[in-house]
């Protein structure tokens, strides 16, 4: 049972597919779901359209890319964990981790970066779909780490190519050490429980390469400004001004070639974590938005702990 309707993204970009007409029914077919995944490694990002909005459709959806596996952050929401190992909720809150961008006041903003840079291991994916939506915002943006590569001016590609990056599990707005929008402020910190400031406490940097190369041969530019605290080794005002370049051509290039999903009741999107970059536009502080995320296993190799994990710190500790 071939795929009948496979679609670009969006005319122009060198990444990113559509498919529709998936049920739960069609996905029970092996051949079919080996040719999703064969769409994935192609081209990094699926947008699922029309698809039925349930939890059992995400893990069938998911399912197609590889096992689950729990997210590294204790503190994060389950769904329910018990039944659906692996899937987090991502809520924003009313009033609740509000920053100003460009003069505009949002929650729930993120820059460009890739999940789990603060860990060791990083995963292959994660399947989105949205549960509450905004009436404005909420807008996910999508990267893709390849052409950003072949993008990058050839001097400041070479000056950054075997650079490694530092990372730590640092998820404040008045954290954000690189990349940051012209006009920037922190309003409003974000929730932080105990158990999330024990967690950090206890977890050493995590180191990830600037660049890697995939099996299948291409280079791929993959710096999170989110959470990077420099370069391994050039931790100096030069090695700072280096990483700052390269996330700000990062959000420059991103303004011609990157990919902005407004969430429908009906969509689910698939992005490789390996590969591309994704941010958030955030949204009114006024309002709520829920998002469901399932976690696919899957790494790359390439990271690694600066140091040995200590032992976890108490949350009564960090009170």
């Amino acid at each position: 049972m071939p795929l009948e309707d496979v679609r670009p993204l969006q005319e122009g970009l060198p990444f990113g597919v559509r498919i529709g007409g998936l049920t739960r029914e069609k996905l029970e077919d092996k051949a079919l779901r080996d040719e999703i995944d064969a769409l994935f490694v192609k081209h990094g990002m699926i947008v699922f359209e029309d698809v039925e909005q349930s939890d059992e459709m995400q893990l069938a959806l998911s399912s197609c890319f590889g096992p689950l596996k729990e997210h590294p952050v204790k503190a994060v929401g389950r769904v329910d964990s018990d039944r659906m190992p692996g899937v987090i909720e991502i809520r924003s809150k009313r009033g609740r981790g509000i920053v100003e961008v460009d003069g505009k006041q949002v929650s729930h903003w993120l820059p460009w970066h890739f999940d789990h840079c603060y860990n060791d291991e990083l995963n292959r994916a994660g399947v989105l779909r949205s549960v509450e939506r905004v009436e404005e915002g909420g807008i996910t943006g999508f990267l893709d780490g390849i052409a950003l590569y072949e993008a990058f001016p050839k001097d400041l590609r070479e000056r950054i190519e075997g650079k490694e990056i530092v990372y730590t599990l640092s998820t404040q707005y008045d954290e954000l050490k690189f990349g940051r929008p012209a006009q920037y402020r922190m309003i409003e910190p974000k929730p932080s429980s105990p158990e999330f400031k024990a967690q950090a406490a206890s977890m050493p940097r995590a180191i990830h390469p600037a660049v890697w190369t995939r099996p299948t041969g291409e280079k791929c530019l993959h710096v999170s400004s989110y959470m990077a605290q420099g370069i391994l080794g050039d931790e100096t005002p030069e090695g700072d001004a280096l990483l700052e370049e390269v996330c700000q051509e990062i959000n420059r290039l991103a303004e011609t070639c990157s990919y902005h999903h407004t969430w429908r009741p009906t969509d689910m999107a698939i992005w490789d974590n390996l590969r591309m970059l994704h941010c958030v536009s955030g949204n009114n502080p006024d309002e709520e938005r829920l998002m469901y995320r399932t976690t696919i296993a899957g790494d790359y190799g390439h990271g690694r702990w600066e140091e040995a994990p200590r032992e976890a710190v108490t949350a009564d500790a960090m009170a």
